[in-house]
C-alpha cells in the first residue's frame, strides 16, 4: 500500500468501453486509484464501523459485510467471513462494483488479491477523529453521490465541544494476558483526549503497547471497554483494586461511524459517575 502522506484528493472520469458503465478514477486515503461506476450500486464492507455508516445511510446498495459487522441490529446481507479473512469467493458471487476495506482493519494482501480479481477496494485510514470525519465524508460525497449524512455532521459538531477540565489520568485496555491499552496514534486515542483523558501508557513504537496494572503510575480512572476484550464487572476491576474503574461500551470508543454522533454524551456521563 501506498504511504498515507501520498496526495489523496484527485478525481478524474474517463469511459471505459470494457467495463460499461460510465467510471470515475478516485484516489482513496493511501492515494491509490481506483475505478469506480458512478455511482456505485452494490457495495460489500469488510469494516464494521463503515457497514453501519452504509446501512444507514445506502441501505439498498450495501450487498455484503463481515460477520463482525452487528449494527445495525437488523442488519440483513450476505455475510463474508471476518476482518482478516475475508472469503474472496463470496464477496466476488456478490458481484460487487466496490468494496471497502482500512489499512489497521484488513490485510494488504486481501486488498491486493481483490484487485487482482478485478474487484474496486477502496482503503480508508483512519487514526484520528479527524482523519475519520474526512475519509467518511469524501466517502459519501465524492464515491457515494449521496452527499454528507446528517449523523456525520452531528458528530463533528459533538466532537468539536471543548473537553472536560482539568484532564483527568487514565488507562484504556483492551486486552489481557497479555494486558494492552491504548496508546498513541489511534482514533481511540484521539477521542480519549476529546473526552479530557491522558493515557498513562504511552509507548512511541507501538499503538497499542503492553503493560502491567501494578506497574502503572498515578492513574485517576481506568475504561473498560466490552471490545475486542469483553472486560465485565466480574472480570478486569479485579486488577486495579485502587483505582476507579468505569465500564464503557467499546463501540463508544472505537467505531467511527453513526454511533459518533451520540457516543460523546455517553462516555462523559459513564466518566463522570
Amino acid at each position: 500500500m501506498k504511504d498515507p502522506a501520498a496526495p489523496r484528493h484527485s478525481l478524474r472520469s474517463r469511459r471505459d468501453p470494457a467495463a460499461g458503465p460510465f467510471q470515475h478514477v478516485a484516489t482513496d486515503d493511501l492515494g491509490t486509484p481506483v475505478p469506480v461506476p458512478e455511482p456505485p450500486r452494490r457495495i460489500v464492507s469488510l469494516v464494521p464501523s463503515l457497514t453501519e455508516a452504509l446501512a444507514v445511510t445506502v441501505p439498498e446498495r450495501l450487498m455484503g459485510a463481515t460477520d463482525w459487522c452487528t449494527h445495525p441490529a437488523d442488519l440483513d446481507v450476505a455475510r463474508v467471513r471476518g476482518t482478516k479473512n475475508p472469503d474472496r469467493a463470496a464477496i466476488a458471487a456478490l458481484a460487487p462494483d466496490l468494496v471497502i476495506a482500512n489499512q489497521e482493519e484488513n490485510r494488504k494482501l486481501d486488498v491486493e488479491r481483490l484487485r487482482a480479481d478485478g474487484i474496486p477496494v477502496w482503503v480508508t485510514v483512519i487514526e484520528s477523529l479527524d482523519q475519520a470525519l474526512a475519509s467518511m465524508g469524501r466517502l459519501f460525497t465524492e464515491v457515494l453521490g449521496v452527499g454528507e449524512p446528517d449523523w456525520l455532521r452531528t458528530a463533528a459538531e459533538e466532537w468539536a465541544r471543548p473537553a472536560p477540565e482539568p484532564p483527568l489520568q487514565a488507562v484504556v485496555p483492551i486486552w489481557r494476558d497479555p494486558w494492552m491499552a491504548v496508546g498513541p496514534r489511534t482514533f481511540t486515542g484521539d477521542l480519549l483526549r476529546r473526552l479530557g483523558l491522558r493515557t498513562v501508557v504511552d509507548d512511541a513504537e507501538q499503538r497499542y503497547p503492553r503493560f502491567e496494572p501494578a506497574a502503572l503510575p498515578d492513574v485517576d480512572v481506568v475504561l473498560l471497554p466490552d471490545e475486542p476484550y469483553v472486560f465485565t464487572a466480574d472480570d478486569g476491576p479485579e486488577a486495579f483494586p485502587h483505582v476507579r474503574t468505569v465500564l464503557v461500551s467499546g463501540r463508544d470508543l472505537t467505531w467511527y461511524g453513526p454511533s459518533l454522533a451520540t457516543a460523546r454524551g455517553r462516555l462523559l456521563d459513564a466518566i463522570a459517575r
